[in-house]
């Protein structure tokens, strides 16, 4: 018989993989957290220079040395042979925090209003902001008590042991895989709305397949962050022009022409319970980038700054989507477009479109670019190739890259009800991933916690178990709605064929 020493409580203050050796070599457990095992061989102990024992001097960007991360292993930064996967700083990751939800999900919040009414859909869109930004803040504080997590993957290794991280991992990359590749859908939408319906919409939706690859290929999220302004300010620009747009015409595109005509806008809508809950739906999707903070979280400088970037991101997140769903609901009302870019008319639909093409891309970029870094990771992990420069690191990457842009452009082609399906994987996966195991994890890490018992514990474990239980609600009457609405798609013959090449703007 020998002694160890229990991982989960050796590794509780943790935040990089450096303060891991600096735990083990200075800290002694206490008598209660020593567990009786099978003895272990002794292992040398690993030699880190001084400066890079403290996990600030660590995640500081040096000239020299080498920086000891628990997912990545050794990143050596003196001779260019290993990518820097830890060089993100906190403003970076708010953009990519940002950029992350601010895609698709923008698109389809007035319709949302238009289906709840003024007075519940901003109640919706703020109950769901304050929900995603604590799932978002316990992303930041577990991967600070378990510096192994990169994915939601490892998580479910966490708490539930194999099976958790097969089924978690599925979930996730089924969920990032098929956002990605609406962003191919949008892609060709833009291209037909720009072109006139130039040529046909699978050639449209492969060149917007090819465009995402190549950027996704970008190894690290730090020098990816730069796209993120990019998307951000097309997106953005995009949307401005719509409202403005709106605002001048006073006449949404789908408005009679040949007959009077009234904008109506309620305060409170009158939904059937299917359209509301695909309402709420469409307000989830939006801010359903939740499950690549985690990567986000792991290519930080310093972990210790993720919960700043998140509640800049989740403020000005929300504060946009309040905007833009009010002020473009309350100029078209009724009339509203899905994708909201075509209800200015012809000539703005094309001028809107051209803006959000590059977010577009950029949006499709970051969700293939996680999908393809799970795979990666999951294949390379505890290889040297992980973090070095060899022939079996690119192949690998570019492997992965090629894999999930492939997987996904089938997917968004082959399935004719991909809107509806997005929403059903939407409401099936995105709520366990975005709220249930996030709850979870914050009551996982925190049952056992010195302050149970406190006011504070209480109230957060109340706030938690509502948020559980919430989550579940949501997702069997999201996938329900999103059954019924297939469905009466099929019944209604409303349903496209696959690979169509019709003009889909």
């Amino acid at each position: 018989m020998g002694f160890t020493f229990s991982n989960k409580l050796s590794r509780s203050k943790n935040g990089t993989g450096s303060e891991i050796v600096e735990m083990e070599e200075n800290h002694l457990p206490s008598p209660s957290q020593i567990e009786i095992g099978p003895a272990e061989p002794v292992k040398p102990p690993i030699e880190i220079s001084e400066e890079h024992r403290d996990p600030k001097l660590n995640d500081k960007h040096q000239s020299s040395g080498k920086v000891i991360d628990a997912v990545w292993g050794e990143i050596d930064l003196n001779d260019g042979s290993s990518p820097n996967y830890r060089n993100l700083t906190w403003v970076k990751a708010s953009v990519l925090e940002v950029k992350t939800q601010i895609g698709l999900g923008v698109l389809g919040l007035p319709a949302a209003l238009n289906v709840l009414g003024f007075v519940p859909g901003i109640i919706c869109i703020l109950v769901i902001a304050i929900i995603i930004t604590w799932s978002d803040y316990v992303v930041g504080t577990f991967k600070m008590n378990h510096p192994e997590v990169y994915t939601v993957s490892d998580v479910g290794y966490i708490m539930f042991g194999k099976w958790g991280r097969e089924i978690l991992g599925f979930a996730y990359v089924l969920e990032v895989v098929a956002t990605g590749g609406a962003s191919f859908l949008s892609i060709s939408v833009a291209f037909n709305a720009i072109t006139d319906h130039a040529t046909c919409s699978v050639v449209w939706a492969i060149i917007g397949a090819i465009i995402v690859g190549f950027l996704s290929s970008i190894q690290t999220l730090g020098k990816i962050s730069w796209l993120g302004w990019v998307g951000l300010v097309s997106i953005m620009s995009a949307v401005i022009t719509l409202m403005v747009g709106l605002g001048i015409s006073g006449k949404p595109s789908l408005a009679p022409t040949d007959e009077p005509y009234t904008i109506i806008t309620q305060a409170v809508g009158k939904p059937s319970f299917v359209e509301a809950i695909n309402a709420v739906c469409i307000i989830i999707f939006a801010y359903a980038g939740t499950p690549n903070f985690f990567n986000i979280v792991g290519e930080m400088r310093n972990p210790e700054d993720f919960t700043k970037s998140v509640l800049i991101g989740q403020t000005a997140i929300t504060t946009i989507y309040l905007v833009v769903a009010a002020v473009v609901y309350h100029y078209a009302g009724q009339y509203i477009a899905s994708p909201a870019l075509g209800s200015a008319g012809i000539i703005l639909k094309k001028v809107c479109y051209g803006l959000a093409l590059p977010g577009l891309c950029v949006g499709g970029t970051l969700f293939m670019h996680v999908a393809a870094k799970y795979i990666f990771v999951r294949i390379l992990r505890n290889s040297v190739h992980l973090s070095k420069n060899t022939p079996v690191h690119y192949v690998a990457w570019y492997g992965s890259v090629a894999f999930v842009c492939a997987i996904g452009f089938v997917i968004a082609e082959a399935i004719p009800f991909f809107n509806d399906l997005l929403s059903l994987i939407g409401a099936l996966l995105a709520t366990v991933i975005c709220i249930q195991m996030e709850s979870f994890m914050w009551m996982w890490d925190n049952i056992r916690s010195p302050t149970r018992g406190t006011l504070s514990w209480n109230l957060l474990m109340a706030m938690n178990i509502i948020f559980f239980i919430a989550g579940w609600f949501l997702m069997i009457a999201g996938t329900y709605g999103s059954v019924v609405t297939i469905n009466d798609n099929f019944n209604s013959g409303s349903v496209g064929s696959a690979f169509s090449c019709a003009d889909n703007s």
